[in-house]
């Protein structure tokens, strides 16, 4: 039998009014997100968060003072862990141990390095919470779990699930949660669906990250998989900051021009797997209140895939193939996924282990 710890990798939120402020400064010192040398970043994001910080009580207050993420993200481990030992009493079977990194709040990286260490497993693999693989959030999550792996003196072989935009399970729970929706609806004007992921500058898009042509290839396996021949969808982008020139159509500028066509509006949040600010504050309340203003006649949100057994049962799936894999690094297909044209691909020539 062999021991293997899993950990999952997720943004992280501040758990109390007192974590905001040097949360967004964990954020804004990410060399991924502002990639500036390191003491002009220091600064900057020092500027940045004690600036934002008053903004982000407020956001937080609507969800009791701090982010769910984490204890969704709790949930999401559990169940994940059930998956993957289903039938471990078996002889011979691997036990499987699920571990929580977060980027930028606690448990971070370095904490959870230390825990694994101390399981000492056989295998160590490593699987981002974020479907589709972005340089600002995967990336990032990964180098600094293998700084801190080799910190907390974790010599374990790892491998690494780094992207499953179109994994079956992720696409059914989605697909799944938009046929609610829809019957919700029921008779009414047929409705705008609107697949709101969060945006990225466009430089960093144009330096060859692959997010939002992942994003792209999800909303394809959603919209295939529901059958809808008359489907009226928009892929858009949520939660712009700066002056920088983001992906877009954004979401709130969707939401106005459906408004202006009569037409219902349902989102989907396509690259969120679970609950937290941006599904709770930023789709729930600050876009339903845009949709009531803009016209729209019917606003329905629906929810992350979280833990439903279609994604869950998916994941450890797709988990229990990376384990067996020769590969390093591994996509949802094994090899590469994104065309060559996309160079921050983890699988690129000058990347792939």
């Amino acid at each position: 039998m062999n021991r293997i710890a899993v950990v999952v990798f997720n943004l992280g939120g501040p758990d109390e009014p007192a974590a905001v402020q040097p949360f967004l400064f964990n954020l804004f010192n990410d060399p991924a997100i502002i990639g500036l040398p390191g003491p002009l970043r220091w600064l900057l994001a020092k500027v940045i968060s004690s600036r934002r910080a008053p903004v982000a009580q407020e956001i937080y207050r609507e969800l009791g003072g701090g982010s769910p993420l984490l204890p969704n993200t709790e949930a999401q481990a559990t169940a994940l862990q059930a998956a993957l030992n289903d039938g471990s009493n078996d002889d011979g079977a691997d036990e499987f141990q699920v571990f929580i990194a977060m980027r930028y709040w606690h448990p971070r990286a370095a904490q959870t390095a230390k825990k694994v260490a101390a399981y000492n497993p056989d295998q160590v693999l490593l699987v981002p919470l974020y479907p589709q693989f972005s340089t600002t959030t995967s990336a990032s999550s990964l180098k600094e779990w293998q700084k801190c792996a080799k910190a907390a003196g974790l010599k374990a072989p790892n491998r690494t699930l780094c992207c499953y935009p179109q994994k079956p399970g992720f696409v059914a729970a989605t697909a799944t949660g938009l046929r609610q929706a829809l019957r919700e609806l029921g008779q009414e004007p047929p409705p705008r669906v609107l697949f709101s992921a969060h945006g990225l500058p466009k430089k960093i898009v144009e330096k060859g990250d692959p997010y939002q042509w992942q994003v792209e290839q999800s909303v394809a396996a959603v919209v295939k998989a529901m059958g809808e021949v008359n489907l009226d969808w928009e892929v858009c982008y949520q939660s712009r900051v700066g002056p920088l020139e983001w992906i877009g159509p954004s979401t709130d500028a969707e939401i106005e021009r459906a408004g202006r066509e009569g037409k219902p509006v349902i989102v989907v949040p396509i690259a969120f797997v679970s609950e937290h600010s941006e599904t709770l504050v930023e789709l729930d309340i600050e876009y339903r209140e845009l949709a009531e203003k803009a016209g729209v006649p019917r606003y329905l949100r629906v929810p992350t895939v979280s833990c439903d057994a279609d994604f869950i049962d998916g994941l450890a799936g797709q988990i229990r193939r990376v384990k067996d894999s020769d590969r390093k690094v591994c996509s949802e297909s094994g090899g590469r996924l994104c065309p060559a044209r996309w160079s921050g691909c983890p699988q690129a020539a000058d990347t792939a282990g």
